[in-house]
């Protein structure tokens, strides 16, 4: 027996979630709205609604569908595994009924269709690992910074702390290590928002 064919222009939902209050919040807003909900999932739209993405993914039934995520909260990589799982739009769970009905529609129709802020994080890329507070600094390196910091070269440095322009250069490179950083005005940034300077 052959599955059933969905009616041409009805929009149909399935609704899933952990959470039963929830549930039943999502079903009565589509119904509201004119969205037949049923539990029929062939040629319905899932909804899939939880706290975050992955607890509404993980509420989410089996299968090829159009999928709708609803969630509280959007973290940049479950939202990455919701869309590798084929979710074709997202929304925040504290959405109007307008913006649900038209989620589902985008979702039934294939369109993209992710929070604006969500959008962004992706955007963006990945966050830059954490990176550890550096030790303190001796006085010397203490001293070399802060004359980078105000522009001055290696020898301009060795002048105002009486010592060689080799000695200021093996300085900035012990600097360079502490602080994992790349270049001079890396490592005046990285220290001025670590407090050393």
């Amino acid at each position: 027996m052959s599955a059933p064919v969905a009616e041409r222009g009805v929009v149909r939902a399935h609704v899933s979630a952990v959470d039963p209050v929830l549930r039943d919040e999502v079903v009565a807003t589509l119904r509201a709205a004119g969205i037949a909900v049923g539990d029929e999932r062939y040629g319905a739209v899932v909804v899939a609604a939880g706290g975050s993405v992955d607890a509404a993914l993980a509420a989410c039934p089996p299968g090829d569908h159009p999928l709708l995520v609803l969630a509280d909260t959007f973290d940049p990589a479950e939202v990455l595994r919701a869309l590798r799982a084929g979710a074709r739009a997202m929304l925040q769970s504290t959405s109007d009924s307008t913006q649900l009905v038209a989620a589902v529609h985008s979702a039934r129709q294939g369109d993209g269709r992710l929070p604006y802020e969500v959008l962004i994080k992706l955007l963006s890329g990945p966050a830059e690992p954490p990176v550890p507070a550096p030790s303190p600094l001796t006085a010397r390196q203490t001293a070399v910074l802060t004359l980078m910091a105000e522009g001055h070269g290696n020898v301009a440095i060795a002048r105002a702390l009486s010592c060689s322009a080799h000695t200021v250069k093996n300085v900035i490179y012990d600097l360079m290590a502490r602080l994992q950083v790349r270049n001079r005005s890396h490592a005046v940034a990285r220290a001025v928002r670590a407090g050393l300077i």
